[in-house]
């Protein structure tokens, strides 16, 4: 194994380091003899915070230029947030490892004011923070009577939004929070029967060069098998329906055994219409049950729901 000094590319936000020092660790853990070190940039999703997501596009937002960095050989591998990835990467690189997930499901974090309610006790025209058109559609499905805000910035950023006031409760993952130590924010863990979850969401996935095998060999100890093969079946359902990160697309996947469970849903933005359905299968063959469950959700009409969203 080589003894020159690995560089692993990150984001600069709080949330991107805290999971890009602990896939270091737990690499330096495996392999004492390596040198790694962090080398953190700026993407184009962290400069633009006045706009929401949805309206800039998200082809590579948070990831074109840490993949930049690999493909002209500055760094060796990217650690990202496995939801930010998208699901076509570039010529040249491969998503190389998928770690073991965190919860994957959507939080409700509550102004003070509100600690003694729940989403379904909230008051009518309360004021509901999310930048995720998924949650939008899903939440506005359910509670048409909320108020929906848009809401932008890291983690602490959104926090002290809410607590100023701006807004009665802002939607976040679990995840993010719990690798943030954060996990006594969490007012309540949103059942999957109101959101589904986005594709990958919970999990970090780690970019390498396409068979730069040196690197694939290091980072493969920090695969989660099950992690995997949910992920992958997300993804394809996800790269079926050609929908990027910013449409109304989320899923919910199990597995027992070799039996993998995938349900997935597509949703209109103003939450009048929403599709779903599940596919069970073998999870040696997971991209083929979410080419199913894609294909099973267009013949339903969610090709034209993603089509009007594009328009």
């Amino acid at each position: 194994m080589t003894s020159r000094t690995i560089r692993i590319a990150s984001r600069k936000s709080q949330l991107a380091l805290v999971q890009t020092y602990w896939v270091k660790a737990e690499l330096e853990k495996a392999f004492p003899n390596l040198t790694f070190e962090v080398v953190t940039m700026e993407t184009q999703g962290d400069k633009i915070l006045d706009v929401s997501l949805s309206k800039i596009g998200d082809k590579g937002l948070f990831t074109q230029e840490l993949e930049d960095g690999m493909l002209k050989r500055e760094t060796d591998f990217a650690v990202h947030s496995l939801k930010d990835l998208p699901t076509n990467l570039p010529q040249g690189l491969m998503l190389g490892c998928v770690t073991k997930r965190e919860d994957p499901a959507d939080a409700l974090v509550v102004h003070a004011k509100h600690k003694d309610k729940q989403l379904d006790t909230l008051p009518q025209g309360a004021v509901i923070g999310t930048s995720s058109l998924r949650r939008l559609a899903q939440l506005r499905h359910h509670f048409p009577h909320f108020n929906f805000k848009d809401i932008r910035g890291n983690v602490n950023t959104r926090l002290a939004k809410l607590d100023s006031g701006d807004y009665d409760a802002i939607i976040l993952a679990a995840a993010g929070l719990q690798r943030l130590d954060m996990s006594d924010r969490i007012h309540q863990i949103i059942p999957s029967n109101i959101s589904l979850h986005a594709v990958g969401q919970g999990a970090l996935g780690i970019e390498c060069r396409e068979g730069d095998q040196e690197i694939l060999a290091i980072i493969k100890v920090l695969e989660d098998g099950p992690t995997r093969d949910r992920c992958y079946a997300e993804r394809a359902f996800l790269r079926t329906l050609e929908g990027g990160c910013q449409v109304p697309i989320g899923v919910n996947t199990n597995i027992e055994g070799d039996t993998l469970t995938l349900t997935g849903m597509v949703a209109s933005l103003d939450g009048q219409k929403l599709l779903k359905d599940t596919v069970i299968g073998n999870s040696h063959h997971a991209d083929q049950i979410g080419i199913d469950l894609a294909n099973l959700l267009r013949e339903k009409g969610a090709d034209q729901i993603l089509a009007e969203i594009e328009r």
